[in-house]
C-alpha cells in the first residue's frame, strides 16, 4: 500500500452536503445527497446549520438522516418542532461526547436524507459529518 493510499488515514474528516428545497424538491422519500461515507469509517460528530427553517402545509412533514441504517445520524422530527423548525445549528445523534453513539460504516455508504409524512415546501439546511478512518477498515 502507497504512502498516499494512507495519507488519510486516522485523520479527522469532514464532508458536507446541502439540502435546499428550491434545488432538491420536498417529495415524501429519500433524498440522496452524493456524500458517499467510506467502509469502516467512525462515524463521531454529525451537525446542522439550518440557514432556512423547513416547512409543510400542515407542519407534519418530518426530515431524517442516515448512513449505516434509518435516523442514525439524525431521528426523524417533525418539522414543526427542534431541531428543523428554527434556523441556527443543530447536534445530531454522534456528538463527540458519547463514544456508544458513535456509527461504523459496514460497507460504503451514501448519505441519505429522508422526508416522511407529508412533502416539504421549504427549507435549507447545511449537513456536516466528521469521522475517521482507520487502518483497520471494516
Amino acid at each position: 500500500m502507497g504512502q498516499a493510499t494512507i495519507r488519510n488515514f486516522g485523520q479527522l474528516q469532514t464532508d458536507a452536503f446541502q439540502y435546499d428545497y428550491s434545488v432538491h424538491g420536498g417529495a415524501v422519500g429519500d433524498i440522496l445527497t452524493g456524500l458517499r461515507i467510506p467502509k469502516g469509517a467512525v462515524i463521531q460528530n454529525v451537525f446542522a446549520d439550518v440557514l432556512t427553517a423547513a416547512t409543510s402545509a400542515n407542519s407534519t412533514a418530518t426530515i431524517a438522516l442516515k448512513a449505516e441504517t434509518a435516523n442514525d445520524l439524525f431521528t426523524a422530527a417533525a418539522v414543526s418542532g427542534a431541531p428543523w423548525s428554527t434556523t441556527g445549528r443543530k447536534q445530531g445523534i454522534p456528538d463527540f461526547a458519547t463514544v456508544s453513539d458513535y456509527k461504523k460504516t459496514t460497507v460504503e455508504r451514501e448519505v441519505t436524507l429522508s422526508i416522511a409524512v407529508e412533502a416539504l415546501s421549504g427549507g435549507k439546511i447545511d449537513f456536516y459529518i466528521q469521522y475517521v478512518l482507520g487502518n483497520a477498515v471494516g
